[in-house]
């Protein structure tokens, strides 16, 4: 079986602070993507990266959400980012996902319900280093937002 060469060469681009400025392009792709694979496939999946789908309702409206998101292994659970491409924002789902107890999520065509946990204090920097580790281009969106501390989140399986 041949391994597919792409998660090394994005994990490089990923570290090129114009690749960024592809947001307004790769967002809907992404959603494309998700549509035409009835949401087993996602742009992540196809360059050979893990990717998953959490719904989670919106801390406002009740309303279910749902984002697509780049995810580190961490044993069995998932480890998200609330990077947002490198803006000195937030991104929106991590405040929803902040405000919830649960998420939806959907991986590999599977969906299930995980328990959300912020990862804050002691927590934060092993988590840090095991997801720059995973995906260096993380530093890189730090010092472009400015020096904002991302939101962390540890997504286990219920």
């Amino acid at each position: 079986m041949v391994s597919n060469p792409l998660p090394p060469i994005a994990r490089r681009l990923a570290q090129q602070r114009w690749v960024m400025r592809t947001a307004p392009v790769v967002i809907p792709v992404e959603r494309a993507v998700r549509r035409w694979t009835d949401g087993r496939m996602g742009v992540l999946d196809v360059v050979g990266l893990p990717s998953i789908e959490v719904t989670v309702p919106g801390r406002k409206t009740g309303i279910p959400r749902t984002t697509s998101l780049l995810y580190v292994p961490r044993g069995e659970n998932f480890l998200v980012l609330g990077s947002n491409w490198g803006s000195p924002k937030h991104p929106v789902w991590s405040a929803n996902l902040r405000a919830a107890d649960t998420a939806t999520v959907r991986h590999k065509g599977k969906q299930f319900t995980v328990s959300v946990t912020e990862l804050t204090g002691v927590d934060r920097k092993p988590a840090w280093d095991l997801a720059v580790e995973f995906w260096p281009g993380y530093e890189m969106e730090y010092e472009l937002s400015g020096g904002r501390q991302f939101r962390m989140f540890e997504l286990r399986r219920v």
